[in-house]
């Protein structure tokens, strides 16, 4: 470990490719859409991505959590995998992949606030500058819109997305609060496991009736997203976190929603708009200047 931590070049390249998955898996989560429902296609991924993450844990011999930690962990589950991307899913049906990458990686911003609430950091001048630049990006995207006679499932479709983004920092500090002594792998691998099955049973209720079309590219579109943008994806964020520091770490998740944009726009022909591009730049402008430490900061 100590070598990795000085390889530099090795850790930049794990974090463009994870970033550059995570970025193309919107892509393949947009048209899932055309071979089945959105939930059916969460429940595939995140089952198939749960085994694999099990299967890690089982490999490197972690054993199970301790009894005191289950509760909690369920209620990661919920929140980071079932409603994160039972919203995502459902909202990407009207809203494009690149838009929906950029509104979910918003998820920096509300981490601060709850940081400041419940785990008893300081929002610093620059914390506090970046948030509203951030806050003023998300109002970009959904305000050019809507002036433009945007649709009204559009607009319901974005503001899920961020109610996504806002679970997701609920799940972050939750994490932070209750599970922060347990494997990061541990955790993940099992937190993912209950959460699939939160999407599971709201497949069953929801999309009973909906076709499903297994075929060459629904059956790449499952094993992509679930064995590699998550359980691969996962297991090497693990390993970068611990060997850089936190800050370092979430800022390189920027690079996803801009690999969204881009794959997105050559590979489904998504138009890029103004509204688009200027609020995608004031949402990561903002989210570095909250998450910048300076000498001084304490």
């Amino acid at each position: 470990m100590e070598k990795l931590k000085d390889n530099r070049t090795l850790i930049g390249s794990l974090i463009l490719f994870i970033t550059l998955l995570w970025g193309y898996a919107w892509v393949l989560m947009k048209e899932s859409l055309q071979y089945m429902g959105p939930f059916t296609f969460s429940s595939f991924r995140f089952g198939v991505g749960a085994i694999t993450l099990l299967l890690v844990a089982w490999i490197l011999k972690l054993g199970l959590p301790p009894k005191k930690y289950w509760k909690h962990i369920v209620i990661v589950g919920i929140l980071q995998t079932a409603i994160v991307f039972l919203l995502v899913m459902y909202a990407l049906r009207f809203v494009d992949a690149g838009k929906s990458s950029v509104l979910l990686y918003s998820m920096p911003m509300w981490s601060s606030l709850l940081a400041v609430k419940f785990l008893n950091e300081k929002l610093s001048l620059a914390k506090s500058i970046g948030l509203f630049i951030g806050m003023l990006g998300l109002l970009t995207i959904l305000g050019w819109d809507i002036w433009i006679g945007q649709s009204p499932e559009m607009i319901i479709g974005e503001i899920l997305i961020i109610l996504a983004a806002v679970s997701w920092a609920v799940a972050n500090t939750y994490y932070r609060l209750k599970l922060e002594n347990l494997s990061q792998i541990q955790v993940s691998a099992f937190q993912m496991f209950f959460g699939a099955l939160a999407i599971m049973m709201v497949t069953l209720f929801m999309e009973h009736h909906e076709p499903l079309l297994v075929n060459s590219k629904s059956v790449y579109y499952i094993l992509f997203t679930g064995v590699f943008a998550s359980a691969l994806c996962f297991t090497l964020w693990f390993l970068i976190l611990s060997l850089v520091d936190m800050v370092t770490a979430t800022i390189s998740t920027l690079l996803v929603p801009m690999f969204g944009l881009l794959f997105s726009s050559f590979l489904l022909g998504e138009k890029m708009t103004f509204g688009i591009l200027g609020g995608s730049g004031m949402i990561i402008i903002g989210i570095i200047i909250a998450q910048k430490k300076r000498v001084h900061d304490t």
